[in-house]
């Protein structure tokens, strides 16, 4: 992600219902799988990096501001401490997402424990770190826009069908069976 690309929308002309927020371009490998994800599912979004630590008057202006401009969640994705997720919601009644990312001290277990325990009355639903994390958030996000969106709604339930028909045609393991000799 350049400079140019921190701020992304899928539709300029349509307003984002989602926020993809991350405390930095290097959490772009991870983000970028909830953004492939709500792109998959027609959500209008729109991606940012905004750091806790070193644009917290941009973090504020940007929750504080999220409902108001149709974001109904926030997928926030941040590594090491990780207080993004937890300063989002601090500030915003719009429900935050957060995506611990993968750093190189802990494998990201530092940013999985930052962001799961937050104190009572500020909450954070948490997703599992890396990818699928993000994958996840992104889906879980999706399902909120569901709820006013048939559109959406119509996209979840097909990525769910598709699912279930892959899994089911990899169900029969015969095939494998007579590989084992």
């Amino acid at each position: 992600m350049s400079d140019d690309d921190r701020d992304l929308t899928i539709d300029s002309a349509t307003a984002p219902r989602v926020g993809v927020v991350m405390g930095s371009r290097s959490d772009w490998d991870t983000m970028q799988h909830a953004v492939a994800m709500l792109r998959e599912l027609g959500v209008a979004f729109e991606a940012k990096v905004v750091s806790a630590h070193r644009t917290p008057d941009e973090l504020f202006r940007y929750a504080e501001t999220a409902r108001e401009r149709g974001v109904v969640a926030i997928v926030a994705g941040a590594g090491g401490a990780a207080h993004l997720p937890g300063m989002l919601a601090s500030k915003t009644t719009v429900p935050v997402l957060g995506v611990p990312v993968k750093s190189s001290a802990l494998n990201g277990l530092d940013s999985l424990l930052s962001i799961v325990q937050m104190p009572a009355g500020v909450p954070v639903a948490t997703f599992a770190i890396g990818p699928a994390g993000a994958t996840n958030a992104a889906l879980h996000a999706a399902t909120f826009v569901a709820t006013q969106d048939a559109d959406v709604a119509a996209a979840l339930q097909h990525h769910r069908d598709t699912q279930t028909a892959t899994v089911a045609q990899t169900a029969d393991l015969a095939d494998l069976m007579g590989t084992l000799g």
